[in-house]
């Protein structure tokens, strides 16, 4: 009669193709850390001011950069520069969908106070009841 020989489980585990993909996955998000940073470079004031209260609403954020262009961060392409008629159109159109969204405004500090005072009339204009301004907090 033949005893059959039984194979003991292998315990161990190869751990060479986990640290394979660990490796590309690394080399993925390092190569693309650096693009998810989005936005329009703005250098905005230094003034103290209180933050905003938590808001289960995430508010529209208007920018005016150094050159006077208008950018949303709703939308396509929102690094972009937009023109001030489809600002009016986008900002009222977020308005009608999410009433009482909160819109906030942040220039450049080399903004002239005109192009600020543009923006203000275009969102009022929009039906924005209020706006917000974005500072940066005062370096100590």
């Amino acid at each position: 009669m033949r005893h059959r020989i039984r194979k003991r489980p292998m315990s161990e585990i190869n751990v060479v193709p986990y640290i394979d993909v660990m490796l590309v996955l690394l080399i993925i998000f390092m190569i693309t850390a650096p693009l998810l940073s989005q936005g329009v470079k703005v250098d905005l004031p230094q003034a103290p001011s209180a933050p905003l209260p938590p808001n289960e609403k995430e508010p529209v954020i208007v920018n005016v950069d150094k050159d006077g262009n208008f950018f949303i961060n709703y939308g396509e392409n929102q690094d972009d520069p937009v023109a001030p008629s489809i600002l009016v159109n986008r900002v009222s159109a977020l308005l009608k969908y999410q009433p009482g969204i909160p819109v906030l405004v942040g220039g450049d500090t080399n903004v002239p106070y005109g192009q600020i005072i543009q923006l203000m009339t275009l969102l009022q204009k929009a039906g924005v009841p209020s706006v917000g301004m974005i500072t940066d907090p005062p370096k100590k």
